[in-house]
């Protein structure tokens, strides 16, 4: 008898000093988390550390636990999985004592990426007091893995990205163009003979997108006698006036009393413009038609290719900036006080872009421009000075404006018969996205990894500007481009609806054209 009780208390010894080998009990009510490897322990694994404790209080060891053996074996593990992680392993909430090691099991990858891939989209935060899954620890994205998502946003952008072969080709023909008519401008006795070529716009901000087909270029007269008169205090349309207008001034002919006529001034411009191209023989190239309100004259290239060119005529005045800017261009915290002070020492532009007045124009107004600063700060985007360089560190704010301008572009293609989307342009999303640089100001706020998070910063500040009708003037902070004197209310709700189908679907417009 005194045997059998001996065997049955050594079965049972062995039963119990077996018992840390199988897995722990789930406590009741505990989701059930995706299967991990048992090499490393629950405490020190990234998910396990960024939600904290989690033994709860008053809870107790059961009998028969882990002895003193195991228990090194399991301090020791820990100390290997800390290392592993970069930083102290932390206790698990709501999960039973880990148990003692055994052979080490392979870790299922596809699993634990997939859950990381779907972590975003369908799981909810957890609450204080819920046991989560492997989770992607969002705050450390430029330094893990990319965002789940960043894939095709990449993907995107290769397809966006011009080939050196296209854009020589095309930049070719178009300074092959523009200085044929500069040179002819140059020479001739006109109203023009002193102007000067400044290449402006997309192309040359090096953030043109889908094909080298449409180029700004800028011909700029200096005339150091004008002064300016602000019309209806919009801050950004002003009439220009003379200081002084001896007699022999070519500009004169423009004059409208004291006002040098916009629409006077450029129409003659253009009328130059369309006689000259004539007789450029070795390019097919069409004036067309003016658009109301346009400052532009376009040009279109027939051949090989089709190219769309932008000729602006501009006044340049080295004067001191109207006091309408004095609160714009807020880069101070961005790219540094002493680039703001150096940039608006700079020249500032006007171009013949009519000012609304009612249904109709105000002719006779000059609009200030100031794409030679953008073109500038996009040039010189970092507060780093190396940013982006050859042996910089990259960032992908251009990206972004790449991707957003795609965004609205694609958008225009899907419902070009909708006239909500016919009063948005590129400006509108650039500005924008000057203002989240204002507001994420340091570069490593914009690592390349972290492209998913920065393009849906980007889109989250648009829809807000959509939502509240407000998106001030990147120089001008007294205009807001997005009043209902430029664009009704219906176009930015429909606009607003449009971008979040495409954000709350992983952006499939993205792949329609």
């Amino acid at each position: 008898m005194a045997k059998r009780r001996e065997k049955a208390m050594g079965a049972a010894s062995e039963a119990e000093a077996a018992a840390p080998r199988v897995s722990a009990p789930r406590v009741k009510g505990a989701p059930t988390a995706p299967r991990e490897s048992s090499a490393v322990p629950e405490a020190a694994r990234p998910g396990a550390r960024r939600c904290g404790p989690a033994r709860p209080s008053g809870s107790r060891r059961e009998k028969g636990g882990p002895g003193p053996q195991e228990k090194r074996q399991v301090r020791a593990r820990a100390a290997r999985a800390e290392d592993l992680t970069e930083g102290p392993a932390a206790r698990t909430e709501g999960v039973m004592p880990p148990a003692a090691p055994g052979p080490p099991l392979p870790r299922p990858a596809s699993r634990r990426e997939s859950t990381a891939r779907s972590a975003r989209e369908r799981r909810p935060q957890p609450g204080p007091t819920e046991v989560p899954g492997p989770l992607v620890p969002v705050p450390s994205l430029g330094r893990g893995k990319e965002a789940p998502g960043a894939w095709k946003l990449r993907a995107v952008l290769e397809k966006l990205r011009l080939s050196r072969q296209e854009i020589s080709a095309a930049a070719e023909v178009v300074n092959r163009l523009t200085d044929h008519l500069l040179r002819r401008l140059q020479s001739r006795e006109s109203e023009f003979k002193g102007v000067a070529l400044l290449r402006t716009g997309s192309y040359y901000e090096r953030v043109k997108i889908s094909a080298p087909n449409e180029f700004d270029v800028m011909f700029k007269l200096d005339d150091p006698r004008i002064q300016l008169e602000e019309y209806d205090n919009s801050g950004a349309h002003y009439f220009v006036k003379f200081k002084r207008n001896p007699r022999g001034n070519p500009l004169g002919q423009f004059l409208e009393g004291e006002i040098l006529s916009a629409s006077k001034m450029l129409s003659k411009f253009r009328k130059i413009i369309k006689e000259e191209i004539k007789n450029i023989e070795d390019t097919d190239v069409v004036v067309e038609r003016k658009r109301r309100g346009s400052p532009a004259v376009t040009l279109l290239i027939r051949k090989p290719k089709e190219i769309s060119v932008d000729i602006i005529l501009a006044l340049e005045s080295k004067s001191s900036w109207p006091t309408s800017t004095q609160g714009g261009l807020p880069i101070s915290n961005w790219l540094g006080a002493k680039v703001r002070y150096s940039l608006r020492r700079q020249p500032f532009y006007l171009v013949p872009k009519h000012a609304k007045e009612g249904s109709g124009f105000q002719e006779e107004t000059w609009r200030l421009s100031f794409s030679h600063i953008e073109k500038e700060i996009l040039k010189n985007h970092g507060q780093s000075k190396t940013c982006c360089e050859t042996e910089g560190v990259k960032c992908c704010r251009k990206d972004c404006l790449k991707l957003m301008k795609y965004l609205l572009e694609q958008l225009k293609k899907k419902f070009g018969n909708r006239k909500e989307l016919g009063k948005f342009c590129s400006y509108h999303v650039k500005t924008a996205f000057f203002h989240v640089c204002t507001q994420d100001p340091d570069d490593s706020q914009w690592h390349p990894k972290d492209l998913e998070l920065c393009f849906d910063n980007c889109v989250t500040y648009f829809l807000q500007c959509l939502k509240t009708e407000q998106l001030e003037h990147y120089f001008i902070p007294e205009v807001n481009l997005f009043s209902r004197d430029h664009i009704d209310k219906l176009s930015k709700e429909f606009l607003s609806k449009k971008i979040e189908y495409e954000r709350n679907n992983g952006f499939p417009v993205f792949d329609e054209f």
